[in-house]
């Protein structure tokens, strides 16, 4: 897959030291995401493909598949927080 996912304007990925744990601020709110779309999250630049995100990924952890890559996106797209380059 060639398209390269970015976060929206507006919204940012931070860690919260008080929580432990990655949130994303967007204008509306705050999200908290699970440790799996944080690690995805991580690497929504614009500039890296989502084949890119998965072979990334899939140096750190075992099982990775593109298609689980895609479903997180598309989530978080839903969420108006993910957009496409």
């Amino acid at each position: 897959m060639s398209v390269k996912p970015r976060l929206r304007r507006g919204v940012r990925l931070t860690y919260d030291k008080v929580r432990e744990t990655h949130v994303l601020l967007f204008p509306e709110g705050v999200l908290v995401p699970n440790k799996t779309a944080a690690a995805v999250l991580e690497l929504c630049d614009g500039e890296t493909s989502v084949a890119d995100i998965t072979e990334a990924l899939g140096r750190k952890y075992r099982g990775v598949r593109e298609a689980d890559i895609s479903g997180v996106l598309s989530r978080l797209e839903e969420r108006r927080v993910v957009e496409w380059t």
